[in-house]
């Protein structure tokens, strides 16, 4: 009898391997990527990134470790005083008062002050009765700080409450009241020569202003000098004139530029990127919070003027400052606005507020902070920047006038030590020079051979595991 062989029964298909938590199939192509992704950023990190944090910790004084985002632990150097830790962005260490070796060497409101070079100038002014044709030079000292002042040239007559503005290594003084108190029309220049010699003033009468005015306010664009406002016999106005500069440097005749938003005298103007911002002063009903936004250039501007004012003045209650000042100080550094002091309706004040105007122009906020008044109410007083640091001097307080000098230094550390979410910014060495820089490369050299060496290593271990798994027995073996 034929007995019919019945077929193999199959045998079960042996189940895929799962891993990283089931996700994936070991021997799938979704695993392969994710273990090659890794090994991706772990190259980077071993190769890039590491070397990378290992020469900026031998160059600077901190150093970031992952990213760090936002951080709730901070801890700033003592060198910050009293500010906040982090400081906010835009703010400047306390102000502080000179000792009365700098002081000038007479009390003085309404003058100009200027940095040309190292040479610092403060120029007229009032002594309380008169305006005055006193000069007075210093330089910086130490870490900074302002020498002892010293008389200068004179200036060619009495002045106070000028505009003032500086192009290249000459400054201008520009208007101002003379000695009977009338407005006038005169420019006086003086220029620091390479070496620093301080030279004799000029009476520029190819640059005279159209009209007297005192208490006008001034700024320099990239091809000359723009003169805002200012009081005539009859008040405040809102004319807005321009000095530009021909192909050979010099200034010439003043041309008529768009009025101001209103009337100013006796505000605060500064140039930033393309906009003009008169701050503050005070109109024909008194002290006003008014920002004046001036566009310079623009698409009605000629190629004769490029940087001619043709567009309508702008003012808004967003860029307005948070009170009305009139008679303030002010600067600007790294972008931001700096406003100091000035007066309203009740007298001198002591707050400083700062500003960082967007791409537009337009100033989002005014910030303060109690830390960064002045130590008294103070109007009519002078300011310039010079390297780090501002300087304020000279000025009106509730005492009377003052010859005084306060500086604030413009950049506050970094915290030294903050700690993250995602990293942490740790102290570092902060070796300078150039024995710092060939420590820097020599650092980051040896860390990227070090990890070079351990990726061999790992690459070695994965190919020969049985080998690894040997060699570990071997060492847990001769542990027991």
């Amino acid at each position: 009898m034929t007995q019919t062989l019945l077929p193999a029964p199959r045998s079960a298909a042996a189940p895929r391997r799962r891993t990283f938590f089931g996700l994936f199939d070991a021997d799938g192509w979704g695993w392969a990527s994710v273990k090659a992704f890794f090994w991706f950023i772990v190259l980077i990190l071993m190769l890039g990134y590491i070397p990378d944090r290992a020469y900026y910790f031998t160059v600077q004084r901190t150093v970031d470790v992952g990213l760090l985002g936002w951080s709730p632990i901070n801890f700033c150097p003592p060198a910050n005083e009293t500010l906040p830790c982090p400081a906010p962005v835009g703010a400047t260490l306390p102000w502080h008062p000179s000792p009365a070796e700098i002081q000038l060497p007479a009390s003085r409101t309404d003058g100009a002050a200027a940095a040309l070079g190292k040479t610092y100038l403060y120029v007229g002014g009032s002594d309380g009765t008169t305006a005055t044709d006193t000069v007075y030079v210093s330089h910086p000292v130490g870490d900074g700080n302002l020498d002892k002042w010293t008389a200068g040239p004179s200036l060619p007559a009495p002045r106070t409450d000028a505009a003032s503005a500086v192009v290249g290594s000459t400054l201008y003084v520009i208007g101002g009241t003379d000695a009977t108190g009338a407005p006038t029309s005169t420019v006086f220049s003086i220029t620091v020569d390479n070496d620093g010699v301080l030279g004799d003033w000029t009476s520029d009468d190819a640059i005279a202003l159209p009209a007297p005015r005192a208490g006008a306010s001034a700024v320099t664009v990239s091809d000359g000098i723009v003169v805002m406002g200012g009081a005539d016999a009859s008040g405040p106005t809102d004319s807005v004139w321009k000095s530009q500069q021909d192909s050979s440097g010099a200034l010439q005749a003043w041309t008529d530029q768009t009025p101001l938003f209103e009337q100013n005298v006796d505000g605060t103007a500064i140039h930033v990127g393309e906009v003009i911002f008169l701050i503050g002063g005070r109109n024909g009903a008194g002290p006003v919070a008014t920002v004046q936004h001036g566009l310079v250039g623009g698409s009605s501007a000629t190629t004769e003027d490029p940087n001619a004012i043709t567009a309508a003045w702008r003012a808004s209650e967003q860029t307005n400052l948070p009170a009305a000042r009139t008679n303030a100080t002010s600067f600007s550094a790294n972008g931001a606005i700096y406003v100091q002091g000035g007066s309203d309706a009740t007298g001198a004040r002591t707050e400083t507020w700062w500003a960082t105007p967007d791409a537009d122009g337009v100033i989002p906020e005014w910030h303060h902070l109690s830390q960064l008044d002045l130590g008294q109410g103070i109007d009519g007083a002078a300011a310039f920047t010079a390297g780090p640091y501002a300087f304020i001097v000279g000025g009106r307080t509730a005492s009377g006038l003052t010859g005084s000098a306060a500086r604030a230094y413009l950049a506050p550390e970094e915290p030294f030590f903050q700690l993250g979410l995602l990293g942490a910014t740790i102290p570092a060495l902060k070796l300078s020079g150039e024995i710092g820089q060939q420590l820097g490369y020599l650092s980051a050299a040896g860390a990227g051979t070090v990890n070079f060496v351990a990726l061999l290593l790992v690459g070695w271990a994965f190919a020969h595991k049985e080998r690894v798994r040997e060699i570990i027995g071997n060492r847990r073996r001769r542990r027991g």
